[in-house]
């Protein structure tokens, strides 16, 4: 039995999942600069995730947040194509089957909401994302879709619904 669970992120959430994406993302020495590091969302992501055809997701165990996952309109493209995004595990939840049960609610909520594809933004050295994000299906692009801002994010991926 699992001693994790996922849910929808909730207003006393934000702090910890602001904290948790920074953590990984200077444990992988991803720059704060055209990353999600710099993201003005991070301060509130209840807020900006509760419009229509966007979620966040979060895994919590022992009542810590271990991990998150969402899925939005990608920008410049809405209407067809989503992205997954701000995907990051503290290490004790990798390894442990969370990153595709995430990533399968995660393409559920998209399937549901209408859209036909899914986009994803990673970087090269982030090769246990890379790994897991094939093994659900997503191949990789040669160009970046949409306006995400994260000019640093070199490696693009894409998956049909």
């Amino acid at each position: 039995m699992n001693t994790w669970t996922i849910r929808p992120i909730q207003p006393k959430d934000n702090a910890q999942v602001k904290t948790l994406i920074r953590a990984v993302l200077v444990e992988m020495g991803v720059p704060k600069i055209g990353t999600a590091y710099e993201d003005k969302s991070l301060d509130d992501m209840t807020s900006e995730y509760k419009n229509d055809r966007k979620i966040y997701y979060i895994v919590e165990e022992n009542n810590e947040i271990i991990g998150g996952s969402g899925i939005a309109p990608l920008t410049g493209l809405e209407e067809e194509i989503c992205e997954l995004q701000k995907m990051y595990f503290l290490p004790q939840a990798r390894g442990r089957g969370i990153g595709a049960k995430m990533i399968s609610d995660c393409l559920k909520f998209a399937k549901k909401e209408g859209f036909k594809k899914c986009y994803i933004e990673t970087l090269p050295y982030m090769e246990n994302a890379r790994k897991l994000y094939a093994k659900n299906g997503f191949e990789t692009i040669e160009k970046q879709m949409g306006k995400t801002g994260h000019y640093n994010c070199t490696v693009f991926m894409i998956k049909n619904l």
